[in-house]
């Protein structure tokens, strides 16, 4: 019942599974060439720490020299995060751009 394997058999299911198997094509990264997406996401993280620190900064000083501590810090601490979300998204349309346009030259070598 139990035979030896016959070696042609095996030698060409093998090379029937590698054919099959292939070597899967590379994905491309979405975002812009030349930046990962935790290089990305640092980035956008950067932006929004610095102008609501930015933001911080202006409004503690105002209120230390008028002598209104919690008011401009509120204010200019609102203002410094909406700064910081703007700037994430101008950086978002930047990578996008920068993707549509990797992605068109993509299409046109093909």
């Amino acid at each position: 019942m139990a035979s030896e394997p016959d070696p042609e058999r095996l030698r060409a299911l093998e090379q029937r599974l590698a054919a099959a198997k292939g070597k899967p094509k590379p994905e491309r990264s979405r975002t812009a060439k030349g930046f990962s997406q935790g290089e990305v996401a640092y980035r956008m993280v950067i932006e929004l720490a610095t102008g609501i620190l930015v933001g911080v900064g202006i409004g503690y000083g105002l209120d230390v020299l008028f002598g209104t501590l919690p008011v401009f810090l509120a204010i200019f601490s609102l203002v410094g995060f909406a700064a910081g979300v703007r700037t994430m998204l101008g950086t978002v349309r930047q990578v996008q751009e920068k993707t549509d346009a990797a992605e068109a030259a993509g299409r046109e070598r093909d």
